[in-house]
Parts: structure tokens; sequence; C-alpha cells
């Protein structure tokens, strides 16, 4: 039998697979397509405060490969999601993940301490990277004193697990992985997209009135392969890998660079029950490959 389990030691996953914030709703909506038992963890969509209304259309535009968006967070704000995690909890025993928003610090601070207190959240992911906000795709995770302020006054404030969500835009990601670190983060998650945009050539205007957009999807994966291998040789806390997984292989790929887990995006919204399917794809490369555990594949990749 091959051993799924992971420790990412403030918490142990009967399996690598979380579904990846922004993809995969806030799970009630995929309950009709898999069974949410099947996965190791649920990340809800990203919440502010208050609700908020996100990005005017275009939001969503389908590359070779990929697909940018810039939904900009729309949520119901955390007395809004409440409920909605009791709904969820009551459909499945998967860990629930809140995904933790803020406009500024003070926004982000009182987001985490509400849900810090939440029985139904088992630690929180914190956005510190999303592009799809109106500031030209600028987030705290590209400035490292703003990284290093921000996480420690959360994971200072908080009893809770605090993953941290970076972003790939950034001259030394693994850099910002380190401060995030040593600044309290109990994992890191990564990549969130990569800014990009597209162009209306007959109208001759951006596509989206945010000019900005996130890529995300197959075209990314060699790029999140690299920048999750080079933080894996920075850190000491476990690493999760995000970016282009489509497969039980591909998840592997991200376990053998040094990942400790991996979450699924893009694939959720092309196969609503993708991330079942990859779990047991997992379990047969184990099997064909010679591997009985997660742990004995995680970081062994070799130079020949």
């Amino acid at each position: 039998m091959a051993g799924l389990e992971v420790d990412l030691g403030f918490i142990q996953l009967k399996n690598p697979v979380m579904t990846a914030s922004g993809t995969f709703g806030y799970g009630e909506e995929f309950a009709p397509f898999m069974n949410l038992d099947d996965v190791g963890a649920i990340i809800m969509k990203g919440v502010y405060m208050t609700p908020r209304q996100g990005n005017p259309p275009p939001r969503i535009y389908e590359t070779a490969a990929g697909l940018l968006n810039s939904i900009g967070l729309a949520g119901p704000g955390a007395e809004g999601l409440k409920p909605v995690l009791k709904r969820v909890a009551g459909l499945t025993s998967t860990p629930l993940v809140v995904n933790v928003c803020g406009r500024d610090d003070d926004e982000y601070f009182r987001v985490a301490e509400v849900f810090d207190d939440c029985p139904e959240v088992s630690f929180l992911e914190l956005n510190i990277s999303c592009p799809n906000v109106r500031n030209n795709g600028r987030c705290p995770a590209q400035d490292g004193d703003h990284t290093a302020r921000l996480v420690s006054r959360i994971c200072k404030g908080v009893k809770k697990g605090v993953m941290v969500k970076l972003s790939p835009n950034v001259a030394d990601v693994a850099e910002i992985a380190y401060i995030a670190q040593e600044s309290g983060a109990s994992s890191i998650s990564l990549v969130n997209t990569f800014l990009g945009m597209a162009v209306d050539l007959e109208r001759r205007v951006p596509t989206f009135k945010n000019m900005v957009a996130g890529l995300s999807g197959p075209a990314i994966k060699p790029l999140a392969l690299r920048l999750v291998w080079e933080v894996c040789r920075r850190v000491k806390i476990p690493v999760v890998g995000i970016g282009g997984i489509m497969s039980g292989k591909d998840v592997l790929e991200f376990i053998m660079v040094g990942a400790s887990a991996i979450q699924t995006g893009t694939v959720n919204m092309v196969e609503p029950g993708a991330s079942s399917r990859i779990v047991r794809e997992i379990k047969e490369e184990m099997v064909h490959y010679g591997i009985t555990s997660i742990q004995e594949l995680k970081g062994s990749m070799t130079h020949e």
C-alpha cells in the first residue's frame, strides 16, 4: 500500500492534495462532482473582513496551456463566510483552511483573528501574493520588509498554523520565503499566479479593466517547479507546491524537488472532479515507481 500521509508539522494530512484558494469555491460547489473526503485539505476562496464585489468583467481569459484571471477576490466577507464553513464542515471531515486577505495590515490581522477562533478551521493561509487587486499587481510578498512585518504580526497574534502564500513576481522568492520563515510562518505555499496581460487587437484596448491579470495552468508548471525547488533548498519549514498540476505524476515531481504537499488549481475549473482523480493517480504512480511513501520521495532528486 502506498503511504500518502504527510506531516506539515502543525497538522497531519491523509494525502498531499489540497485544493487551491479561488479555484474550488468554498468546497460545497464541488460536492456533486467528487467526494470531498478524498483530498487532504480544502482551502476556501480568499476572504476580506467585509464583502467584496471583485473586479468588473471580463474576469477570465484562456491562453495557450493556461488561464488568465482577474477576479479581484470577490467574496462574502468574514461574517458571511462563517455559515458557509459550518455547512461545508457538515459535508466532510477534510480539514478546512481559510485564505486570509486584507486591504492593509490591520485588516489582515482582523480576518486572521476571526477565523483563529473558528472551530471549523484547521489552519490559515495568509494570502500576501494576489496580483488581482488594484495596485498594478503589487502585493506585500514583493517586499521583504512588508512580508516580515505582516507575517510576524499574524503569527504572533494567532494560535493556528499559518501557511504563507508567496508570489513568483519577485527577483528572489527564496529570500522572501526565508524572511517569512524567520517571521514565524508554519509553512510556505507557492506559487501564486504570474503577472500577465491580454489585449484586444480589434478595439486596441487591454482585455482586463485591471490591465494585468494572473496566469495559471500547465503553462506555468516548469516555472513553478523551479521556484519550489529553490525555496525548498532555502527554508526548513514545509513547502506546498502550486502551479499547473494536472496529474498524479505532476504531484510526485513537486514532491521530488522538496515539496511536502501540493495544491490543485486551474485543473479544478477544467475538470471539477480532478482532485479525486489526482489522488488515485498518485497511488498508481507510486506503485509503478516502487515508492512506498510520500516521505520517501520528498526531496529525493539527485544530480546525475
